[in-house]
């Protein structure tokens, strides 16, 4: 898989905005777009998506540009993707039956791929701006295995 630049811009455009919050004041695109060696006009349209998502706020006026709606800790990596329109989808094939893998039948390794995409899509879920800023994937991910086991323990194992 390889994620295409709509997704990387997007997290990277994020995490650039999220380093700078500290600062109480917007961030123009222009500033973002330097910093970040990004084109302004695809910036652009992806500012338009990410903020219909509801992660950014525009502010207009001279000192106009975007913020971050709601604090970095709380905005997940997986959120952005999706405001992007960027899939985690290892399969050929849609998960809703409309395309199917190889000449109209599913393959062999379908689900294989698609536990492997499910697997991404809860590992970018649980990750947020914060630790993409703090280097704290670790503890993220600690933190997401542990209430996931507590939410669905594992099956006893009958003895023999």
């Amino acid at each position: 898989m390889q994620l295409s630049t709509k997704g990387r811009y997007a997290v990277m455009a994020m995490v650039d905005l999220a380093k700078h919050a500290h600062r109480g004041i917007a961030m123009p695109l222009v500033e973002i777009a330097e910093s970040q060696s990004l084109p302004i006009s695809y910036l652009e349209q992806l500012f338009m998506k990410l903020r219909r998502a509801g992660l950014v706020t525009a502010v207009r006026g001279p000192r106009g540009g975007y913020r971050l709606a709601r604090p970095a800790g709380e905005i997940s990596i997986a959120e952005i993707m999706l405001a992007a329109d960027e899939s985690v989808r290892m399969t050929r094939c849609a998960d809703d039956g409309t395309e199917l893998c190889i000449a109209g039948k599913r393959c062999e390794t379908h689900d294989l791929w698609k536990a492997l995409g499910d697997h991404i899509g809860g590992f970018l879920s649980v990750i947020s701006l914060q630790h993409v800023l703090d280097g704290s994937f670790a503890d993220a991910l600690t933190a997401a295995r542990i209430s996931m086991t507590k939410a669905s323990p594992r099956p006893k194992v009958a003895a023999s």
